[in-house]
């Protein structure tokens, strides 16, 4: 195992024809190895990838430097920012002397920037409002966001087939549960005789679900105007790619709609890009921070479906990378799909830390150079273990890295910053306004109060129809008057009769 060697592995493995990233250099025994530099080509990153490590390793930087490149390269960048770390992007960094002594062992020249960036919202936070329909979504996919079972699902189906069929736009949640509404009570029916008997207790279960997703915060996201893909695509006057910072800090105690907001995107972005194959390029790549929050509240139908967007979205020249802990948050089928990893340190403070460091291991290549298990617990803040492709889309040896540094800011912005990004954003002002035009809300509600007054007519009518005239009222008050009349005259004369009598 020689130094010579070491060199000439990583020097095959991570030399590119093509055009590419460059992460950092390779390490051997503790020293970086500049003659080794770790370039990732283009044309493979859109086969997804990794970053894990444990808590304060150095994850963020490396998320931002992976950003900074391809930016750089033109290549537009998404990015779910979960704990608020990476908004700093977009102000130039600051050359400080641990960085000036990084950059001399990496012979990596180092040159502050910021990046042209967007940063969008779920929530009432400033930006860019992320919105979608829940037309949009369609029948299977709202289905599977819920966890509903094949009856459940069925009557979703017929839900949308009843709107589409009765042109009822289905915009929001109180759309849809007006809907719901509708077939159980007053259009039960209109839907019976056209679509098949539902049954109350099916909707009554949707219904809960739907409740369980709005009180996460899902009435905020669905609606319209609904964001539209290509403005994730866009290059500045630089030739730049935009970085767009979805900022999700105020939505991690609500995971199901982290998750629902994260697969329709993915559908949407799969759904609407042009089949693209071998690209020498991505056109996008999408960074998912925490991704143990998808995972972990998924149902095995929605892990399903996310594992099957994985495999078939890179074809549109889309990477998608997760961001975790531990390699093990992320389902195998997944993992499977990942061509580049990066791992930072791990701690083994248990039985079962150490038992999923074994696991992680197993998941990179044998090196004739590193014990594996060992290096996972000794590597220091700001040095990975990696592997990737290369341009033919073989597995590159495995290298120990010292990670380059974060040309731009490595803080977060401050709320002026923030306020003056927002107020230069075309896309902030273009998803503004909060479209609420007529859909099956009121068209239903509409239609209710017709029945309504329908109802009310004809039961005016049944009781009017029972009622007697005024006429005979008055007549068979006056033979009350007469009848009266002639029994005290009658009683009257027969007690003078009885007193003549005396």
């Amino acid at each position: 195992m020689s130094k010579e060697n070491f060199i000439s592995a990583l020097q095959t493995g991570y030399t590119s024809k093509g055009d590419y990233i460059t992460l950092g250099a390779g390490m051997l025994d503790g020293e970086t190895i500049a003659e080794t530099p770790i370039n990732i080509p283009l044309k493979t990153l859109n086969r997804h990838g990794l970053i894990a490590g444990a808590t304060g390793t150095g994850k963020t930087k490396t998320i931002q430097v992976l950003s900074e490149q391809l930016a750089a390269k033109g290549i537009p960048v998404l990015m779910m920012d979960i704990k608020g770390d990476f908004s700093g992007i977009a102000q130039s960094g600051e050359e400080k002397s641990f960085i000036t002594e990084r950059h001399a062992k990496l012979n990596i020249p180092f040159s502050p920037k910021g990046f042209s960036t967007e940063l969008l919202t779920l929530s009432e936070q400033d930006g860019v409002r992320l919105r979608a329909t829940v037309s949009e979504f369609g029948p299977v996919l709202f289905s599977r966001i819920l966890d509903l079972n094949d009856t459940q699902a069925g009557v979703i189906s017929v839900i949308f087939k009843y709107c589409d069929d009765n042109k009822m736009p289905l915009l929001d949640l109180k759309d849809i549960k007006k809907v719901m509404n509708y077939i159980t009570e007053e259009g039960k029916d209109e839907i019976s005789e056209s679509y098949g008997k539902i049954s109350t207790a099916t909707t009554g279960t949707i219904l809960r679900k739907i409740i369980e997703l709005e009180q996460q915060g899902a009435d905020i996201f669905f609606g319209e105007t609904s964001f539209e893909i290509d403005d994730l695509m866009r290059i500045d006057e630089d030739g730049k790619g935009y970085i767009n910072i979805v900022r999700l800090n105020d939505i991690q105690d609500k995971p199901k709609l982290f998750s629902t907001f994260m697969l329709n995107l993915l559908a949407e972005i799969y759904n609407q890009m042009p089949e693209k194959g071998d690209v020498e390029q991505p056109e996008l790549v999408i960074f998912i921070d925490e991704a143990h929050l998808i995972f972990n509240e998924a149902s095995k139908t929605l892990l399903d479906q996310i594992e099957t967007i994985i495999k078939l979205i890179r074809s549109k020249g889309v990477g998608v990378y997760f961001i975790t802990q531990n390699p093990m948050d992320i389902p195998r089928g997944v993992l499977a799909q990942l061509g580049l990893k990066i791992q930072h340190a791990l701690r083994a403070f248990t039985a079962n830390d150490r038992q999923a460091i074994n696991q992680t291991a197993d998941n990179y290549p044998t090196s004739e150079f590193y014990k594996t298990e060992e290096l996972l617990t000794s590597l220091g803040i700001g040095e990975a273990l990696v592997t990737a492709l290369n341009e033919k889309g073989i597995p590159t040896p495995l290298a120990a890295t010292m990670m380059r540094a974060p040309e731009s800011r490595m803080d977060i912005l401050t709320d002026a910053e923030i306020d003056t990004i927002n107020s230069k954003s075309k896309l902030v002002k273009k998803y503004a306004e909060e479209i609420d035009r007529e859909s099956a809300y009121e068209i239903l509600t509409k239609k209710i109060e017709e029945i309504s007054a329908e109802v009310a007519e004809v039961e005016e009518e049944k009781q009017e129809s029972k009622e007697p005239s005024t006429a005979s009222v008055i007549g068979k008050s006056v033979v009350k008057v007469v009848t009266s009349a002639s029994f005290i005259r009658g009683a009257f004369s027969v007690l003078m009769r009885v007193l003549k009598g005396k």
